[in-house]
């Protein structure tokens, strides 16, 4: 095995107690000494403070970068105004999904966020891609502020980027250090993402855990607080076998480039992809699940209907502290994907039956204006 990177904090993590693991080749904090359920608790009702800079950051550079990124992105980046954020898909030919990623219109150049585990094959692809532009990639630390009380912190140390909206992204300072903002985050709660350079990131996460809301919050209650959001994990929910389609991500391909709008297409698997939007003919889709027993459903368990044939299987799973009971999403057969649907989970042995449900389990609270 190679050996683990460490982000810009791994001395502030060791320093602050916490259970190092490896994750997406970094060895990264999973919980502190307060524990997973109640750093989860937290930053449903405070503030919590995440290290995510093993993500890779990019900027591409260069004429036109909107238009051609759309050449391998479903979303509608020609429309993007300059200072807004959007979520975008990485396709393959075959219309399976490469990763997910953030897009920011940064004025005169664009600024990427990709997951961590596949940074250097999406560096590769946009290299590939984007011929004529410049791809750097960025060593920057990465932090994600989330809570209800996240606005109240950053009031403190930086008012003017509190009148950002969700998805919106601005250059700010806060105590000297220059950093990129987002209002954006992946706990379904207000929040900012903010990038820093490399040098100055444990000064800035050390005057953000200064403040008496924040808690340091760890990779596990990270999960559960995205699970109970229903925001999919690259590599678990969502991979190169599923579409966006079936991935319930239909919302991430903007009209403009559907069958009848002005820049339809254009991106790899777009006839399949299209052909799936229009047709309604995948065959299976993402689903929310709410367990009746305390038990939780993990990843990997499968479903099966009431006579025990195979319907689909769960992708993530685990007990929701905010909702308290088990969730779980996971692929089901579209016969199994209306609301109300009783499947059940092979857990040990066992048949426990789980409901289908709408996503979030949680109700979001970003700030659209």
């Amino acid at each position: 095995m190679s050996e683990l990177k460490h982000t810009p904090l791994h001395a502030l993590h060791v320093e602050l107690g916490a259970k190092m693991v490896p994750f997406a080749g970094y060895d990264m904090p999973v919980q502190y000494p307060l524990g997973v359920k109640r750093e989860h608790e937290h930053t449903r009702h405070a503030c919590g403070l995440f290290d995510v800079s093993h993500m890779g950051q990019i900027l591409i550079h260069g004429n036109a970068s909107l238009e051609a990124l759309e050449t391998l992105v479903p979303a509608d980046l020609v429309g993007l105004p300059e200072g807004r954020q959007r979520y975008g898909l990485f396709t393959s030919e075959e219309g399976g999904i490469l990763d997910d990623l953030m897009i920011v219109n940064a004025g005169d150049h664009l600024y990427l966020v990709v997951n961590a585990a596949c940074r250097e094959q999406d560096i590769a692809h946009l290299r590939r891609g984007l011929l004529e532009h410049e791809i750097e990639v960025l060593d920057r630390g990465l932090l994600a502020l989330q809570g209800p009380r996240a606005a109240t912190v950053m009031e403190r140390l930086c008012p003017t980027a509190c009148q950002l909206v969700f998805m919106q992204h601005g250059r700010f300072e806060i105590d000297g250090i220059p950093v990129w903002i987002s209002r954006s985050g992946y706990t379904g709660e207000d929040g900012f993402e903010i990038s820093v350079p490399a040098d100055q990131t444990d000064a800035l996460a050390r005057r953000l855990l200064a403040e008496d809301e924040v808690e340091v919050i760890g990779l596990g209650a990270r999960d559960s607080l995205r699970l109970e959001a229903g925001l999919c994990l690259y590599g678990h929910d969502i991979d190169i076998t599923t579409t966006p389609v079936e991935a319930g991500l239909i919302w991430a391909i903007g009209k403009p480039r559907r069958r009848g709008g002005e820049r339809a297409g254009g991106f790899p698997g777009a006839d399949v992809v299209l052909h799936q939007i229009e047709m309604r003919d995948h065959r299976r889709k993402r689903v929310g699940l709410v367990g009746e027993s305390r038990a939780p459903v993990r990843e990997g368990a499968e479903l099966v209907d009431d006579e025990g044939k195979p319907v689909g299987v769960v992708t993530s799973g685990g007990f929701g502290p905010s909702v308290g009971q088990p969730v779980a999403m996971g692929y089901v057969a579209i016969e199994q994907a209306e609301v109300g649907t009783v499947v059940h989970a092979e857990v040990r042995g066992k048949r426990l039956p789980m409901t289908v449900t709408k996503l979030p389990f949680v109700t979001p609270s970003y700030r659209r204006g």
